[in-house]
């Protein structure tokens, strides 16, 4: 199972997540989230791991996608909305909200099909992402205290946790972090 740690703005937060056991690291190229790093600051804190290091997009042209996969060395793009860059590995992501039906979900979107909750921090019913796609990653308001339930229920492919893994917004708790990637460990 993949177990992905997002957000990540420091070099002692990379190095604890895959210590910790994570599989991904996420890096935010939304310039108005408070996660947001620059594509060479991320090259930085993703170097030397062997974790898979995943870009964040919101809207951006795939020209714009391409760039940033380059500089900051990503081996997967998760993009909300927009179109996506040929060729390369896509998580394609959607926030799911209460009006969301199983029906709105594509199929063959990428390598993966990310489903997020409706803001940061918040849950979904995970029944939703139950046989949406071969492979799923389930995220939203996921930490140690939840995550083998949501594990349990939705049987994704992987899973993802940020702003519950932090002491402030960019600052991951590393007690956390280790817990929650224990927590999916376990329960997978």
């Amino acid at each position: 199972m993949i177990v992905k740690v997002c957000g990540i703005t420091r070099r002692e937060d990379a190095v604890a997540a895959v210590e910790a056991g994570a599989s991904a690291l996420g890096f935010i190229f939304y310039e108005k989230s408070p996660r947001y790093v620059r594509p060479e600051r991320a090259a930085e804190l993703g170097d030397g791991f062997d974790a898979w290091k995943v870009g964040v997009f919101v809207d951006e042209s795939p020209a714009a996608i391409e760039a940033v996969i380059r500089a900051a060395r990503l081996d997967v793009a998760q993009v909300y909305g927009g179109d996506a860059p040929e060729g390369a590995r896509i998580w394609r992501a959607f926030r799911i909200d209460r009006d969301w039906h199983a029906g709105g979900l594509p199929r063959g979107a990428g390598e993966a099909l990310f489903l997020d909750g409706a803001a940061n921090g918040i849950s979904f019913d995970w029944n939703i992402a139950r046989d949406a796609a071969e492979k799923v990653i389930i995220a939203g308001g996921l930490d140690a205290s939840n995550v083998a339930e949501a594990i349990r229920v939705a049987r994704p492919w992987g899973v993802d946790a940020s702003s519950k893994l932090e002491l402030a917004p960019g600052i991951k708790d590393h007690e956390k972090v280790r817990r929650f990637i224990q927590a999916a460990r376990d329960a997978s």
